[in-house]
Protein backbone atom coordinates (compact mmCIF):
# COMPACT_ATOMS: atom_id res chain seq x y z
CA UNK A 1 0.00 0.00 0.00
CA UNK A 2 2.90 2.45 0.43
CA UNK A 3 4.39 1.95 -2.50
CA UNK A 4 0.83 2.96 -3.87
CA UNK A 5 0.62 5.69 -2.20
CA UNK A 6 4.23 6.83 -3.40
CA UNK A 7 3.16 6.59 -6.46
CA UNK A 8 0.26 9.25 -6.25
CA UNK A 9 2.08 12.58 -7.96
CA UNK A 10 1.94 15.85 -6.27
CA UNK A 11 -0.22 18.54 -6.72
CA UNK A 12 2.09 20.87 -8.29
CA UNK A 13 3.66 18.61 -10.73
CA UNK A 14 0.28 16.48 -12.01
CA UNK A 15 -1.15 19.89 -13.27
CA UNK A 16 2.07 20.53 -15.39
CA UNK A 17 1.33 17.16 -17.30
CA UNK A 18 1.26 17.72 -21.00
CA UNK A 19 -2.47 16.05 -21.39
CA UNK A 20 -3.36 19.36 -19.50
CA UNK A 21 -1.06 22.08 -21.09
CA UNK A 22 -2.74 25.20 -21.72
CA UNK A 23 -5.29 24.85 -19.21
CA UNK A 24 -5.66 27.03 -16.16
CA UNK A 25 -3.68 26.47 -13.23
CA UNK A 26 -5.79 27.75 -10.88
CA UNK A 27 -8.74 25.48 -11.39
CA UNK A 28 -6.82 22.81 -12.25
CA UNK A 29 -4.83 23.09 -9.17
CA UNK A 30 -8.80 23.59 -6.84
CA UNK A 31 -9.64 19.95 -9.47
CA UNK A 32 -6.66 18.39 -8.57
CA UNK A 33 -6.51 18.56 -5.09
CA UNK A 34 -10.17 17.25 -4.84
CA UNK A 35 -9.33 14.16 -7.33
CA UNK A 36 -5.78 13.37 -5.47
CA UNK A 37 -7.63 13.38 -2.29
CA UNK A 38 -10.32 10.90 -3.35
CA UNK A 39 -7.49 8.76 -5.06
CA UNK A 40 -5.55 8.73 -1.54
CA UNK A 41 -8.84 7.54 0.33
CA UNK A 42 -9.25 5.13 -2.30
CA UNK A 43 -5.99 3.47 -1.83
CA UNK A 44 -6.17 3.13 1.76
CA UNK A 45 -9.42 1.31 1.66
CA UNK A 46 -7.92 -1.13 -1.25
CA UNK A 47 -10.54 -0.04 -4.23
CA UNK A 48 -7.17 0.86 -5.86
CA UNK A 49 -4.88 -1.47 -6.64
CA UNK A 50 -2.30 1.04 -9.04
CA UNK A 51 -1.29 4.24 -9.57
CA UNK A 52 -1.21 5.71 -13.14
CA UNK A 53 0.07 9.69 -13.56
CA UNK A 54 -1.67 9.68 -17.01
CA UNK A 55 -4.93 8.20 -15.78
CA UNK A 56 -4.87 10.52 -13.09
CA UNK A 57 -4.39 13.59 -15.24
CA UNK A 58 -6.59 12.79 -17.80
CA UNK A 59 -9.58 12.25 -15.47
CA UNK A 60 -8.56 15.78 -13.93
CA UNK A 61 -8.62 16.73 -17.64
CA UNK A 62 -12.20 15.56 -17.91
CA UNK A 63 -13.13 16.83 -14.51
CA UNK A 64 -12.02 20.23 -15.89
CA UNK A 65 -13.83 20.20 -19.15
CA UNK A 66 -17.02 19.11 -17.20
CA UNK A 67 -16.77 22.12 -14.54
CA UNK A 68 -16.39 24.54 -17.59
CA UNK A 69 -19.32 22.49 -19.97
CA UNK A 70 -22.56 25.61 -20.66
CA UNK A 71 -25.36 24.53 -18.97
CA UNK A 72 -27.35 26.81 -21.62
CA UNK A 73 -26.93 25.00 -25.00
CA UNK A 74 -28.42 25.53 -28.45
CA UNK A 75 -30.76 23.42 -29.39
CA UNK A 76 -33.35 22.65 -32.73
CA UNK A 77 -36.33 23.13 -32.07
CA UNK A 78 -37.90 20.40 -34.25
CA UNK A 79 -41.48 20.24 -32.36
CA UNK A 80 -43.32 22.36 -34.52
CA UNK A 81 -44.14 24.81 -31.34
CA UNK A 82 -42.57 28.01 -32.43
CA UNK A 83 -43.07 30.19 -29.20
CA UNK A 84 -41.64 27.02 -27.11
CA UNK A 85 -41.93 28.40 -23.60
CA UNK A 86 -39.24 25.51 -21.97
CA UNK A 87 -36.56 26.56 -25.32
CA UNK A 88 -36.53 30.27 -24.89
CA UNK A 89 -39.98 31.46 -27.10
CA UNK A 90 -38.89 33.77 -29.35
CA UNK A 91 -35.29 34.00 -31.65
CA UNK A 92 -33.37 36.74 -32.01
CA UNK A 93 -32.18 37.31 -35.52
CA UNK A 94 -28.40 37.34 -36.05
CA UNK A 95 -28.63 40.60 -37.98
CA UNK A 96 -30.39 42.08 -34.96
CA UNK A 97 -27.93 40.98 -32.74
CA UNK A 98 -25.53 42.22 -34.60
CA UNK A 99 -26.68 45.57 -35.01
CA UNK A 100 -27.16 45.95 -30.91
CA UNK A 101 -23.50 44.47 -30.66
CA UNK A 102 -22.34 47.86 -31.64
CA UNK A 103 -24.19 49.47 -28.44
CA UNK A 104 -23.98 46.50 -26.26
CA UNK A 105 -20.48 45.48 -26.72
CA UNK A 106 -18.97 49.44 -25.99
CA UNK A 107 -20.19 51.96 -23.35
CA UNK A 108 -23.27 53.86 -24.28
CA UNK A 109 -25.66 56.73 -23.97
CA UNK A 110 -28.05 54.20 -21.53
CA UNK A 111 -28.60 56.89 -18.83
CA UNK A 112 -26.71 59.98 -20.36
CA UNK A 113 -27.98 63.29 -22.70
CA UNK A 114 -26.06 63.85 -24.91
CA UNK A 115 -27.72 67.42 -25.57
CA UNK A 116 -27.39 68.54 -22.11
CA UNK A 117 -24.31 66.78 -20.83
CA UNK A 118 -25.66 65.01 -17.83
CA UNK A 119 -27.89 62.21 -16.79
CA UNK A 120 -30.90 61.13 -18.92
CA UNK A 121 -33.22 58.29 -18.86
CA UNK A 122 -32.47 55.11 -20.01
CA UNK A 123 -36.39 54.29 -21.53
CA UNK A 124 -36.32 57.52 -23.61
CA UNK A 125 -33.91 55.41 -26.49
CA UNK A 126 -36.71 52.67 -27.08
CA UNK A 127 -39.96 54.44 -26.10
CA UNK A 128 -39.61 56.74 -29.04
CA UNK A 129 -39.12 53.88 -31.31
CA UNK A 130 -42.60 52.07 -29.94
CA UNK A 131 -44.42 54.92 -29.95
CA UNK A 132 -43.63 55.59 -33.55
CA UNK A 133 -44.85 51.99 -34.41
CA UNK A 134 -47.43 51.64 -31.64
CA UNK A 135 -48.66 55.48 -32.48
CA UNK A 136 -49.71 56.16 -28.70
CA UNK A 137 -48.71 58.80 -26.27
CA UNK A 138 -46.37 57.11 -24.52
CA UNK A 139 -44.50 53.60 -23.54
CA UNK A 140 -42.48 51.90 -20.58
CA UNK A 141 -40.57 48.61 -21.16
CA UNK A 142 -40.11 46.29 -17.90
CA UNK A 143 -38.38 42.97 -17.42
CA UNK A 144 -41.70 40.83 -18.45
CA UNK A 145 -45.45 41.39 -18.94
CA UNK A 146 -45.91 39.89 -15.30
CA UNK A 147 -43.61 42.91 -14.12
CA UNK A 148 -45.88 44.72 -16.03
CA UNK A 149 -49.48 43.59 -14.05
CA UNK A 150 -47.79 44.01 -11.00
CA UNK A 151 -46.31 47.85 -11.23
CA UNK A 152 -49.67 48.95 -13.09
CA UNK A 153 -51.73 47.31 -10.42
CA UNK A 154 -49.43 48.29 -7.36
CA UNK A 155 -49.00 51.74 -8.91
CA UNK A 156 -53.30 52.54 -9.73
CA UNK A 157 -54.85 50.39 -7.44
CA UNK A 158 -53.40 49.86 -4.27
CA UNK A 159 -55.81 48.97 -1.38
CA UNK A 160 -58.35 49.68 -3.81
CA UNK A 161 -60.24 47.12 -6.02
CA UNK A 162 -60.09 45.86 -9.30
CA UNK A 163 -62.95 44.49 -11.17
CA UNK A 164 -62.36 41.39 -13.49
CA UNK A 165 -64.19 38.65 -15.16
CA UNK A 166 -63.91 35.49 -13.50
CA UNK A 167 -63.24 33.79 -17.07
CA UNK A 168 -59.74 35.85 -17.03
CA UNK A 169 -58.45 34.46 -14.10
CA UNK A 170 -55.92 33.07 -15.62
CA UNK A 171 -52.93 31.00 -14.24
CA UNK A 172 -49.89 31.04 -16.60
CA UNK A 173 -46.86 28.90 -16.77
CA UNK A 174 -44.96 28.06 -13.52
CA UNK A 175 -48.23 28.31 -11.29
CA UNK A 176 -48.37 32.35 -11.63
CA UNK A 177 -52.11 33.38 -11.01
CA UNK A 178 -53.63 36.99 -11.57
CA UNK A 179 -55.34 36.74 -8.33
CA UNK A 180 -52.29 35.80 -6.65
CA UNK A 181 -50.28 38.73 -8.75
CA UNK A 182 -52.87 41.20 -7.53
CA UNK A 183 -53.10 40.20 -3.93
CA UNK A 184 -48.92 40.77 -3.95
CA UNK A 185 -49.19 44.05 -5.74
CA UNK A 186 -51.75 45.71 -3.15
CA UNK A 187 -54.74 45.63 -5.29
CA UNK A 188 -58.09 43.63 -4.01
CA UNK A 189 -59.47 41.47 -6.52
CA UNK A 190 -63.42 41.94 -7.44
CA UNK A 191 -64.61 38.88 -9.42
CA UNK A 192 -67.57 39.57 -11.92
CA UNK A 193 -69.59 37.36 -13.85
CA UNK A 194 -69.46 33.53 -14.39
CA UNK A 195 -66.68 31.52 -15.88
CA UNK A 196 -68.53 30.97 -18.90
CA UNK A 197 -70.13 34.32 -19.20
CA UNK A 198 -69.81 37.91 -17.90
CA UNK A 199 -72.32 40.63 -18.95
CA UNK A 200 -70.97 44.46 -19.40
CA UNK A 201 -73.92 45.32 -16.77
CA UNK A 202 -71.56 42.58 -14.36
CA UNK A 203 -69.04 45.10 -14.43
CA UNK A 204 -71.21 48.07 -14.12
CA UNK A 205 -73.12 46.84 -10.68
CA UNK A 206 -69.56 46.64 -9.51
CA UNK A 207 -68.50 49.44 -9.61
CA UNK A 208 -68.13 51.33 -6.28
CA UNK A 209 -66.30 54.25 -4.19
CA UNK A 210 -63.48 51.72 -3.53
CA UNK A 211 -62.89 50.87 -7.35
CA UNK A 212 -59.75 52.41 -9.11
CA UNK A 213 -60.04 50.13 -12.41
CA UNK A 214 -61.72 47.78 -14.78
CA UNK A 215 -58.87 45.50 -16.27
CA UNK A 216 -59.32 42.78 -18.86
CA UNK A 217 -56.73 40.22 -19.06
CA UNK A 218 -56.10 37.87 -21.87
CA UNK A 219 -57.11 34.22 -21.89
CA UNK A 220 -53.87 32.61 -22.12
CA UNK A 221 -53.33 28.77 -22.08
CA UNK A 222 -56.95 27.99 -22.34
CA UNK A 223 -60.12 29.22 -24.22
CA UNK A 224 -63.66 29.12 -23.40
CA UNK A 225 -66.22 27.95 -26.34
CA UNK A 226 -69.59 26.71 -26.54
CA UNK A 227 -72.21 28.69 -24.01
CA UNK A 228 -69.78 31.42 -23.25
CA UNK A 229 -70.00 35.43 -23.66
CA UNK A 230 -67.26 37.45 -22.80
CA UNK A 231 -67.32 41.49 -23.09
CA UNK A 232 -65.26 43.13 -25.51
CA UNK A 233 -62.36 46.06 -24.23
CA UNK A 234 -63.94 48.39 -26.35
CA UNK A 235 -67.24 48.33 -24.36
CA UNK A 236 -65.25 48.11 -20.71
CA UNK A 237 -63.34 51.19 -22.01
CA UNK A 238 -66.12 53.06 -22.69
CA UNK A 239 -67.61 52.24 -18.74
CA UNK A 240 -64.67 52.79 -17.33
CA UNK A 241 -64.32 56.51 -18.81
CA UNK A 242 -68.29 57.14 -17.50
CA UNK A 243 -67.21 56.33 -14.18
CA UNK A 244 -63.46 58.06 -14.17
CA UNK A 245 -62.05 54.97 -14.00
CA UNK A 246 -58.36 53.76 -15.50
CA UNK A 247 -59.60 50.78 -17.99
CA UNK A 248 -56.41 48.11 -18.62
CA UNK A 249 -55.92 45.44 -21.02
CA UNK A 250 -53.02 42.69 -19.88
CA UNK A 251 -53.17 41.66 -23.59
CA UNK A 252 -50.56 38.93 -22.95
CA UNK A 253 -49.14 38.35 -26.18
CA UNK A 254 -49.28 41.49 -28.27
CA UNK A 255 -48.71 41.67 -32.23
CA UNK A 256 -48.26 43.95 -35.08
CA UNK A 257 -49.56 43.76 -38.33
CA UNK A 258 -51.39 40.53 -39.27
CA UNK A 259 -51.37 37.01 -38.52
CA UNK A 260 -52.04 34.37 -41.01
CA UNK A 261 -54.16 31.04 -41.51
CA UNK A 262 -57.01 32.93 -39.94
CA UNK A 263 -55.54 32.59 -36.94
CA UNK A 264 -56.12 36.57 -36.11
CA UNK A 265 -60.22 36.63 -36.50
CA UNK A 266 -60.26 36.01 -32.41
CA UNK A 267 -56.62 37.81 -31.42
CA UNK A 268 -56.77 41.62 -31.97
CA UNK A 269 -53.50 43.52 -33.05
CA UNK A 270 -51.75 45.86 -31.00
CA UNK A 271 -53.37 48.33 -33.40
CA UNK A 272 -56.57 47.41 -33.31
CA UNK A 273 -56.73 47.70 -29.59
CA UNK A 274 -54.66 50.96 -29.42
CA UNK A 275 -57.14 52.45 -32.06
CA UNK A 276 -59.81 52.66 -29.19
CA UNK A 277 -57.08 54.98 -27.38
CA UNK A 278 -57.12 53.11 -23.54
CA UNK A 279 -55.93 53.89 -20.66
CA UNK A 280 -53.18 51.48 -20.33
CA UNK A 281 -52.09 48.16 -22.22
CA UNK A 282 -49.40 45.68 -21.45
CA UNK A 283 -47.86 42.55 -23.73
CA UNK A 284 -44.46 40.63 -24.01
CA UNK A 285 -42.01 41.38 -25.92
CA UNK A 286 -41.12 38.05 -26.39
CA UNK A 287 -44.15 36.26 -27.73
CA UNK A 288 -46.11 37.17 -30.81
CA UNK A 289 -44.27 40.34 -30.81
CA UNK A 290 -40.90 38.30 -31.65
CA UNK A 291 -38.66 40.31 -29.50
CA UNK A 292 -36.51 39.29 -26.25
CA UNK A 293 -38.05 38.89 -22.98
CA UNK A 294 -39.84 42.14 -21.85
CA UNK A 295 -43.02 43.49 -20.67
CA UNK A 296 -44.09 46.84 -22.68
CA UNK A 297 -46.51 49.28 -20.88
CA UNK A 298 -48.76 51.36 -23.40
CA UNK A 299 -51.03 54.22 -23.07
CA UNK A 300 -51.75 57.43 -21.89
CA UNK A 301 -48.54 59.83 -20.82
CA UNK A 302 -49.79 61.03 -17.54
CA UNK A 303 -50.30 56.99 -16.37
CA UNK A 304 -47.18 56.73 -17.48
CA UNK A 305 -45.49 59.21 -15.84
CA UNK A 306 -46.79 57.61 -12.74
CA UNK A 307 -45.41 54.22 -13.12
CA UNK A 308 -42.08 55.77 -12.81
CA UNK A 309 -42.42 57.19 -10.19
CA UNK A 310 -43.37 53.88 -8.32
CA UNK A 311 -39.94 52.74 -6.28
CA UNK A 312 -40.77 49.20 -7.58
CA UNK A 313 -39.74 50.57 -11.05
CA UNK A 314 -35.82 50.11 -10.42
CA UNK A 315 -36.51 46.42 -9.21
CA UNK A 316 -38.63 45.51 -12.23
CA UNK A 317 -36.35 47.74 -14.76
CA UNK A 318 -34.31 46.06 -18.07
CA UNK A 319 -30.72 46.08 -18.56
CA UNK A 320 -28.65 47.29 -21.74
CA UNK A 321 -28.77 44.10 -23.57
CA UNK A 322 -32.55 44.31 -23.65
CA UNK A 323 -32.90 47.36 -24.67
CA UNK A 324 -30.59 47.33 -27.10
CA UNK A 325 -31.98 43.75 -28.77
CA UNK A 326 -35.68 45.56 -28.38
CA UNK A 327 -34.62 48.68 -29.94
CA UNK A 328 -33.51 47.02 -33.30
CA UNK A 329 -36.48 44.50 -33.75
CA UNK A 330 -38.61 48.03 -32.86
CA UNK A 331 -36.34 49.68 -36.14
CA UNK A 332 -37.07 46.21 -37.68
CA UNK A 333 -40.59 46.58 -37.74
CA UNK A 334 -40.41 50.16 -38.71
CA UNK A 335 -38.44 49.53 -41.76
CA UNK A 336 -40.37 46.20 -42.55
CA UNK A 337 -38.11 43.90 -42.15
CA UNK A 338 -40.66 41.51 -41.30
CA UNK A 339 -37.61 38.79 -42.23
CA UNK A 340 -35.54 39.59 -39.29
CA UNK A 341 -38.25 39.04 -36.64
CA UNK A 342 -38.05 34.97 -37.04
CA UNK A 343 -41.23 34.61 -35.03
CA UNK A 344 -42.97 35.68 -37.78
CA UNK A 345 -41.02 34.69 -40.63
CA UNK A 346 -41.76 31.23 -38.80
CA UNK A 347 -45.24 31.79 -38.56
CA UNK A 348 -45.84 33.08 -42.30
CA UNK A 349 -44.42 29.74 -43.94
CA UNK A 350 -46.38 28.40 -46.45
CA UNK A 351 -47.29 24.68 -46.43
CA UNK A 352 -45.44 24.47 -49.50
CA UNK A 353 -41.84 25.50 -48.91
CA UNK A 354 -42.12 23.76 -45.62
CA UNK A 355 -42.65 20.71 -47.56
CA UNK A 356 -40.19 21.67 -50.25
CA UNK A 357 -37.98 21.71 -47.59
CA UNK A 358 -38.51 18.15 -45.87
CA UNK A 359 -38.92 16.55 -49.25
CA UNK A 360 -34.96 17.52 -49.67
CA UNK A 361 -33.79 16.42 -46.57
CA UNK A 362 -35.43 13.51 -47.03
CA UNK A 363 -33.98 12.72 -50.12
CA UNK A 364 -30.25 13.34 -48.82
CA UNK A 365 -31.42 10.64 -45.86
CA UNK A 366 -33.28 8.13 -47.77
CA UNK A 367 -36.84 7.29 -48.10
CA UNK A 368 -36.24 4.40 -46.52
CA UNK A 369 -35.38 6.27 -43.50
CA UNK A 370 -38.40 9.08 -43.28
CA UNK A 371 -41.74 9.92 -44.71
CA UNK A 372 -43.13 13.61 -45.32
CA UNK A 373 -46.09 13.67 -43.74
CA UNK A 374 -49.34 16.78 -43.07
CA UNK A 375 -50.01 18.05 -39.73
CA UNK A 376 -50.90 20.54 -37.30
CA UNK A 377 -49.42 22.37 -34.52
CA UNK A 378 -49.88 24.98 -31.87
CA UNK A 379 -48.41 28.66 -31.72
CA UNK A 380 -46.95 28.01 -28.14
CA UNK A 381 -46.02 30.28 -25.16
CA UNK A 382 -50.22 30.90 -23.83
CA UNK A 383 -50.64 33.11 -27.14
CA UNK A 384 -53.31 31.84 -29.74
CA UNK A 385 -54.94 29.02 -27.41
CA UNK A 386 -56.55 25.86 -28.86
CA UNK A 387 -56.00 27.44 -32.59
CA UNK A 388 -54.34 24.76 -34.81
CA UNK A 389 -52.48 25.05 -38.28
CA UNK A 390 -50.88 23.00 -41.33
CA UNK A 391 -47.44 22.11 -40.55
CA UNK A 392 -45.22 19.67 -42.49
CA UNK A 393 -42.94 17.21 -40.60
CA UNK A 394 -40.71 14.03 -41.06
CA UNK A 395 -41.82 11.01 -39.83
CA UNK A 396 -38.32 9.32 -39.31
CA UNK A 397 -39.58 5.52 -38.79
CA UNK A 398 -38.64 3.50 -35.80
CA UNK A 399 -40.01 3.30 -32.30
CA UNK A 400 -41.01 6.94 -31.28
CA UNK A 401 -39.91 6.70 -27.68
CA UNK A 402 -35.95 5.78 -28.75
CA UNK A 403 -35.59 8.01 -31.51
CA UNK A 404 -37.49 10.92 -29.33
CA UNK A 405 -34.45 9.84 -26.66
CA UNK A 406 -31.61 9.94 -29.13
CA UNK A 407 -32.34 12.94 -31.04
CA UNK A 408 -32.76 14.37 -27.61
CA UNK A 409 -28.61 13.53 -26.71
CA UNK A 410 -28.03 15.07 -30.60
CA UNK A 411 -29.69 18.63 -29.31
CA UNK A 412 -32.83 18.17 -31.29
CA UNK A 413 -36.14 17.99 -29.93
CA UNK A 414 -38.89 16.55 -31.99
CA UNK A 415 -42.48 15.48 -30.94
CA UNK A 416 -44.74 11.90 -30.38
CA UNK A 417 -47.76 11.94 -32.46
CA UNK A 418 -49.53 8.65 -32.80
CA UNK A 419 -46.53 7.04 -31.83
CA UNK A 420 -44.59 8.23 -34.62
CA UNK A 421 -41.38 10.57 -34.02
CA UNK A 422 -41.99 13.70 -35.84
CA UNK A 423 -39.26 16.14 -36.98
CA UNK A 424 -41.33 19.42 -37.46
CA UNK A 425 -40.36 21.90 -40.32
CA UNK A 426 -42.55 25.13 -38.20
CA UNK A 427 -40.19 25.61 -36.06
CA UNK A 428 -36.67 24.94 -37.37
CA UNK A 429 -34.62 27.21 -39.15
CA UNK A 430 -33.63 26.49 -43.06
CA UNK A 431 -29.99 26.71 -42.32
CA UNK A 432 -30.12 23.59 -39.76
CA UNK A 433 -31.59 21.43 -42.79
CA UNK A 434 -28.54 20.09 -43.29
CA UNK A 435 -27.58 19.51 -39.61
CA UNK A 436 -30.69 17.85 -39.23
CA UNK A 437 -30.34 15.30 -42.30
CA UNK A 438 -26.83 14.05 -41.50
CA UNK A 439 -28.19 13.49 -38.06
CA UNK A 440 -31.38 11.48 -38.57
CA UNK A 441 -28.05 9.63 -41.05
CA UNK A 442 -26.27 8.87 -38.01
CA UNK A 443 -29.44 7.83 -35.66
CA UNK A 444 -30.39 5.73 -38.34
CA UNK A 445 -26.81 3.83 -38.49
CA UNK A 446 -27.29 3.24 -34.78
CA UNK A 447 -30.63 1.80 -35.15
CA UNK A 448 -29.87 -0.73 -37.86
Amino acid sequence: MQNILKKIPKIDKIINHSLLDGLCKKLLTKIAKQKIEILREDVLSGKVCDVDESSIAQEIKKAYENVLEPSLKPLINATGVILHTNMGRSLVSKTLLQRASKVICNYSNLEYDLDKGKRGERYEHVSNHLKQLLHVEDVLVVNNNASAVFLILNTFAKRKEVVVSRGELVEIGGSFRIPEVMKQSGAKLQEVGATNKTKLSDYKEAISPKTAMLMKVHQSNFSIEGFSESVDFKQIQTLAKAYGLIDYFDVGSGYVGELPYNLGNKEPSLEQILSCDPSLISFSGDKLFGSVQAGIIAGKKELIARLKKNQLLRMLRVDKITLALLEESIKAYLQEEYELIPTLWMLHQSVEKLEQRALHVRSFVGENICDVVHSQTYMGGGTLPNRTFATIALHVKGKAVNLERQFRKHGIIGRIENDKFLLDFRSILPEFDEDLGKTIKIIAKEFE
